[in-house]
């Protein structure tokens, strides 16, 4: 039942969360609808490849593709007031996305018994690869990987997932809320992991 659910709420979220991007770009219906796609979808579709899933299991999905090509056309057609509102809750679709399918991810690598390095790369890329291709296709510097801690709440879905701290439904759904509050925490208090640039002399936050 959690996979599903996660599986479910994951791919709402990023269709929405790539719709209202594309929109905020003035694509067109079918540059929506693209950009939607691959912002719920791509995410696994790397892990795949990653973990040694075929890569065709992806159009078997025919429930989560009717799902997100609902959410993509409910966004191209609401009003631009309406969508004006959702920007505002744009990073709560893209916390709900990361993670619902970092943990999704992880679990799938851990119940294939792969090691805890193959669910790590899992969970982070399942949960982070829509929304950097999302970005690229958009013409945005992927803030994912420069100024906002976002893959780390992944890689602690990821351990907890690999260390066997979590495994029943319930305790899926109690990750899930931690790392979708932390996520929104980080951007709330502007959290950042250090880094350093060339002409740098010391790491700053």
């Amino acid at each position: 039942m959690a996979w599903e659910v996660f599986n479910v709420l994951g791919t709402i979220a990023f269709a929405i969360s790539g719709a209202i991007v594309a929109r905020e770009e003035e694509f067109d219906i079918l540059g929506v609808y693209v950009l939607g796609f691959v912002t719920a979808f791509g995410g696994g579709i790397i892990r795949n490849l990653l973990i040694g899933i075929p890569v065709t299991a992806i159009w078997g999905q025919n429930t989560l593709f009717t799902v997100a090509l609902v959410s993509m056309t409910l966004v191209f057609f609401a009003p631009s007031k309406w969508i004006a509102g959702f920007k505002r809750w744009i990073d709560f679709f893209d916390a709900i996305g990361l993670a619902a399918f970092a943990i999704q991810g992880a679990f799938y690598a851990h119940n294939m018994q792969h090691p805890m390095s193959a669910i790590l790369i899992a969970g982070v890329l399942t949960g982070i690869g829509g929304g950097i291709i999302r970005d690229v296709l958009a013409g945005r510097q992927p803030l994912v990987l420069k100024d906002e801690i976002y893959a780390f709440w992944a890689i602690l879905a990821g351990l907890a997932i690999g260390f066997d701290l979590v495994g029943q439904d319930w305790q899926l759904y109690v990750l899930f809320l931690v790392v979708v509050i932390l996520r929104l925490m980080s951007l709330r208090y502007r959290w950042r992991l250090p880094k350093r640039a060339l002409s740098d002399h010391e790491f700053r936050a």
